[in-house]
């Protein structure tokens, strides 16, 4: 048995892995209640602000993962960079994360298949996808970086599809009528509707559909070239990301009516989503089963996803003695085969939530991988503001970097008070209009206090403090 992780996963691979996190539901589902809230206009503004946010993360992240690559990334650079007691919630607040989310993604993908299948019991497809993701885990890691990489290659294919038909549907080659002018932008009170409270809320859905990209770093540890390919995955999943994200926001904008009813989308009907409406309205048959089999592939690839990183960041916390060290134990696949296990042990919490007819304890699930998501964030920038001024002021020479963020510090500052904004405003809207509950307000950030929980925790038994620049630890670890 083996303590190192193998290198084996290449710029291609880590690519797809950013992409497989971050396009699924929340492109192909929260797109049209985006534009619902929040009209045309605001929901492509609020979309573009929170892009620049992310590519001022991943910019952050990939200054430290070229210079000093770890799987578990942040969670350890928060430890070199911050405090210890930040890197320790900061690390348990992101295995709880991805953790959490395969359940809620097992539970997904078996709802899809009542489209098919009505009166199949969803348990028994939650347990059949369970079983199918954690084989795939249990493979050496080339296998699970190809496997990912042809999982989000289909979800990739079938955007740019969707783009070109969206596209030819708007001036008129495709679909009933001709060319779609800006009708659609000036109708009510179109292209801001709802004013700042619709721009809020969909300010949320936004950073909600954009986490994932920073799962490149996570993978950082088993890139056989990290110098060169992180650099170079961030640059291209970025710019891919901005452009279907944009771009489908955009067309749907143009090619569906804010006003319509069909946008809500309250109960996650795949048959309502825009992209359906807008393949169908295009002319194409059977849409609504295209669109079901590729959700249920963007389900299942962002699934594979969070148990690969949730397994990487125990695996971490166990070699950094944050976790018990039974956790760092590695198998001849090159697997951390107890780290995995655990792992999946959380994503078995899909059990609960099938006996459940409320559902409450999925909502709890969802909400706490959601803003852990974005505590996540808030960890990368703050780490990456300290090592950059950590590096200057121990004398160290900017040019010997292997990649170099931009707009330093105003791009760390301004994705920190951003996510600051997203963190205190997800209840804004039931704030203002005074229906705001206790039950309501822990539903929402029991997250957030379990981060907190754990870092007043550490701080206290370990009396720990906040890291002087000139102590941080910013030698370069390959």
């Amino acid at each position: 048995m083996s303590h190192k992780l193998q290198r084996n996963l290449k710029a291609r691979h880590l690519i797809m892995i950013a992409l497989g996190g971050s396009i699924g539901t929340g492109l192909f589902l929260a797109s049209g209640s985006a534009i619902y809230e929040a009209g045309p206009g605001g929901a492509m503004l609020a979309y573009v602000i929170i892009s620049l946010m992310v590519y001022f993360l991943m910019c952050s992240l990939g200054e430290m993962a070229a210079h000093s690559p770890t799987t578990g990334t942040f969670c350890e650079y928060s430890s070199r960079y911050v405090s210890a007691d930040f890197g320790f919630a900061m690390g348990w607040n992101y295995w709880f994360n991805w953790a959490i989310t395969i359940a809620a993604e097992i539970i997904a993908a078996a709802l899809i298949m009542q489209y098919w299948f009505p009166y199949v019991p969803t348990i028994y497809w939650s347990i059949l996808f369970f079983v199918l993701i954690f084989g795939l885990n249990l493979l050496a890691v080339k296998v699970y970086g190809e496997t990912e990489y042809w999982l989000s290659f289909i979800k990739v294919a079938f955007v740019i599809i969707f783009i070109v038909v969206g596209i030819l549907t708007i001036i008129g080659v495709t679909g009933v009528g001709g060319p779609v002018g800006f009708e659609n932008w000036h109708i009510g009170d179109a292209p801001f509707h709802n004013g700042m409270l619709g721009f809020m809320a969909v300010f949320l859905i936004a950073g909600f559909s954009f986490q994932g990209t920073e799962l490149v770093g996570v993978a950082a540890g088993e890139a056989d070239n990290p110098r060169k390919s992180i650099p170079q995955a961030i640059k291209r999943t970025f710019w891919r990301l901005v452009i279907f994200y944009i771009l489908a926001i955009g067309i749907i904008s143009f090619l569906i009516p804010y006003t319509s009813d069909i946008l809500i989308n309250k109960n996650s009907d795949i048959a309502v989503s825009p992209f359906t409406i807008v393949f169908k309205n295009a002319g194409l048959t059977y849409a609504a089963t295209i669109m079901n089999a590729v959700i249920l592939i963007a389900i299942l690839s962002a699934c594979n996803a969070s148990m690969f990183s949730a397994t990487r960041i125990m695996w971490h916390l166990a070699n950094t003695k944050q976790a018990p060290k039974i956790f760092v134990k590695i198998n001849r696949q090159g697997i951390p085969i107890n780290a995995l296990l655990i792992t999946a042990l959380v994503g078995c919490l899909f059990f609960l939530t099938s006996f459940l007819e409320n559902g409450s304890v999925f909502i709890w699930l969802v909400n706490i991988s959601s803003l852990a998501g974005f505590v996540a964030w808030f960890g990368i920038a703050l780490s990456h503001y300290r090592f950059r001024r950590a590096y200057q002021k121990q004398g160290m020479n900017l040019q010997d970097l292997p990649y170099r963020a931009k707009w330093f510090p105003v791009a760390p500052i301004f994705a920190m008070l951003l996510i600051a904004v997203i963190i205190l405003g997800q209840e804004f809207s039931d704030i203002i209009s005074g229906d705001i509950t206790w039950q309501k307000f822990l539903a929402t950030y029991i997250g957030f206090i379990l981060f907190l929980a754990l870092l007043i925790g550490y701080k206290l038994i370990k009396r720990s403090k906040l890291i002087a620049l000139e102590k941080c630890d910013i030698s370069a670890k390959h």
